[in-house]
């Protein structure tokens, strides 16, 4: 499901970037790059389902994203085909690293261009899949990409190299999560190994390697299984707490003053709660 591979992204993100006692630290970054890379990193999880022309990142920037989707669509042999192999992951990332280095020096600094355009479709498409636009409108999406767009290009981290291990995170997260239910993924692509007729019959066999050559190894049963969201309640929430950190780690060093008011409007608030 959408909005839980766009969780499972941001979740892994801040599990990658952050260095808190909660997190791996892999990939330490500010609470800048965590919190643009979680949002970003909610929408490269779900880029794989890109191959569907009906699909809701298809409608995440109408119209622009409707023919990307056809082209992918194409090019991919249609859904759950190419963009969920080892090549297709591959190729997004190559377009992750290119968009990555597109930077600009001017008199405010330097600003990440290609980040700023690849990650206005990256969020959009993670604020699709949450629900956090209409199903079929299109100024607000638009509105909110080029809000985003600006954004990032100009406080994304400096270097490089953030944007393609996002892209990288997302893929695998979503790859991984498609792998663990039962409809699995052709990791081979276009290399297609189905299994012989003798095994298909066997119960393990034909549950893990599928007669159409896609592997799963189905831990969640079916997508949107009871299953599923017992693992995604806890995984979202890591993710919001991860994020609400960051976003607050920013507001103390930029908007201490703003940040003050609002926690003395809360503690007010708080109070009189408790006093009624």
């Amino acid at each position: 499901m959408g909005g839980h591979h766009a969780a499972s992204g941001a979740a892994a993100w801040v599990a990658i970037a952050s260095t808190g006692q909660y997190a791996l630290g892999w990939y330490p970054l500010d609470a800048t790059g965590i919190l643009i890379g979680g949002m970003a990193t909610a929408g490269t999880a779900l880029v794989c389902d890109w191959d569907h022309r009906s699909s809701t990142v298809a409608h995440a920037l109408p119209p622009l994203s409707n023919l990307i989707a056809v082209g992918i669509e194409n090019v991919s042999g249609g859904h759950r085909q190419g963009t969920h192999s080892v090549l297709g992951a591959g190729f997004f990332v190559l377009l992750a690293a290119l968009a990555g280095q597109v930077q600009l020096q001017t008199d405010w600094g330097l600003l990440s261009v290609g980040a700023g355009l690849l990650c206005m479709f990256m969020i959009n498409i993670a604020a699709k899949a949450l629900k956090l636009f209409p199903k079929y409108g299109w100024i607000s999406n638009w509105v909110f990409a080029l809000a985003m767009a600006g954004l990032v290009t100009w406080f994304a981290p400096h270097q490089w190299s953030w944007l393609p291990v996002s892209m990288l995170t997302g893929v695998l997260v979503h790859i991984v999560g498609d792998i663990i239910t039962t409809g699995g993924v052709p990791l081979l692509w276009p290399l297609v190994v189905k299994p012989p007729k003798f095994l298909r019959r066997l119960p393990l066999v034909k549950d893990v390697w599928k007669a159409n050559g896609a592997f799963s190894i189905p831990l969640l049963g079916r997508a949107g299984s009871r299953r599923e969201w017992f693992v995604l309640i806890p995984v979202s929430a890591y993710a919001m707490v991860g994020l609400f950190s960051a976003g607050l780690a920013l507001a103390k060093g930029h908007f201490p003053a703003a940040l003050a008011l609002g926690t003395a409007l809360v503690d007010r608030l708080l109070a009189a709660v408790a006093g009624g």
